[in-house]
Order: structure tokens, then sequence, then C-alpha cells
């Protein structure tokens, strides 16, 4: 099966770059150079990734991605920034971005990080699984990807499912970074206490776990992350 994609970068070096390297990794590459390209290109349907750009003419790559996922659109987004402050990534993360990438960055990494994004089969839910599964004042419809803090719902990223099912999958137990990491990007670790801990910042925004005392996600100093049912 030859997976489509959508790179959408301005920059027209980077772009004819990445389109390679993807196409020559046996991709179905297609390419757009702005924002509103995007959103058009996108809402046509038939792609199964997309690589977008943060910074983009006429609408930006975080606009971008809000718009899709507003409008129901659940195609994995991989971010791509020059940018790689806490407050940017969690930008993304905010509006429904899967993982950020950030320049400059080596072939592997992005091959390795659309592997990873492409490959959701490990958090699918059997349809047997119950669609609600609650947990104190939460209630989670992985079927559907959302999840109700005491009754508002909000919208979970492809990632932020993973990670969110695998911590409750084993309950009441410290779990490392590169643990989670491996189970939830399924690539070897790289920088993974980063991403991992960006995530679960995100995650926790979405839950109502306050980061200054979280009581759902524990952080566990020096050793990892802890879900807490009760």
């Amino acid at each position: 099966m030859s997976y489509r994609l959508l790179v959408v970068e301005d920059e027209a070096s980077v772009r004819i770059g990445m389109e390679d390297r993807l196409r020559v990794a046996g991709y179905d590459v297609e390419t757009v150079e702005d924002g509103e390209a995007a959103l058009a290109r996108a809402l046509r349907g038939g792609l199964d990734g997309i690589v977008l750009d943060v910074m983009l003419p006429a609408v930006d790559g975080v606009s971008v991605c809000e718009q899709l996922r507003s409008l129901g659109f659940n195609t994995p987004i991989l971010m791509v920034t020059a940018k790689s402050g806490l407050e940017e990534m969690l930008r993304g993360f905010a509006v429904g971005a899967d993982d950020y990438l950030t320049k400059p960055f080596e072939a592997l990494e992005l091959l390795a990080r659309v592997r990873a994004l492409l490959n959701r089969s490990q958090f699918t839910i059997d349809t047997k699984t119950e669609q609600n599964t609650v947990v104190g004042n939460l209630r989670v419809d992985f079927r559907n990807s959302v999840v109700w803090n005491g009754g508002q719902s909000v919208g979970l990223s492809t990632k932020e499912q993973g990670l969110l099912r695998f911590l409750m999958e084993h309950p009441n137990q410290v779990l490392s970074r590169e643990r989670i990491f491996g189970a939830v990007w399924r690539i070897p670790p790289n920088e993974s206490s980063r991403t991992v801990d960006v995530h679960v910042a995100s995650l926790r925004k979405k839950i109502g776990d306050d980061p200054a005392r979280p009581s759902r996600i524990r952080t566990v100093y020096g050793e990892g992350y802890e879900f807490v049912p009760d």
C-alpha cells in the first residue's frame, strides 16, 4: 500500500527535499506552498497524512490545523517548525497536531516521524470494546477520539489518544518516558523525554488535570509518569 502525503512548505528547497526523500521511501506525495492551498487540498480528502510547516503565507500552519480539526478532519498531522520552544509546541498540540519536527532535521528523522505518524494500528479500538470508558469525572470515547471532562468534550490528537490509552491500560504503574515513547510513537527513542513531556502537558490541560498539582497523570521525578484512576 502506498500512503498519500501532503507536504505543505513555502520554502522551495525544503519542500523539494522533503518530497524527494518521501518519494524515494515509497510514499505518494503532493505538495502545496501556502495555507489556503493546504486547506483546499486537505478538504478534498484522500490523504493519509500531512506534513505541515508552521510559518506559511496566507494562513499559518497552526490555523490550518485548527480549522481542519474543527471540521472533523482526523488525518494525522506532523507540524514542522523552526521554533523549538515549549510554548510553540503546546500551541500546535492544543489545536490537534499529532507530532512536531524541528528544523533543521535529518532526512532519516523525517522518515521516522512520518512512519510513526501513519502507524496508527496499535491504538485502533476493537468494535467490541466499550465506546465509553469512565474514570472519575472523565469519560473517554477512544473510537471517536473524544474525552469529556465534567461534561465538556474536547478532541484528542492521534498521539494524545495513544498516550492516554497507554497510561490507562497501565493504572498505578510508573512508566518511564522511554517506555511510553516506544509504545506510542513506535520508533527508537530520540529526545523522547521532551516529546513525552510536551504531550503529557497538553493532555493534562485537556482532561483538566492541574499542571501545578496533577492528580490524574502524576509525575514521578526521575522515573516517569503514573496514571491514577481514583
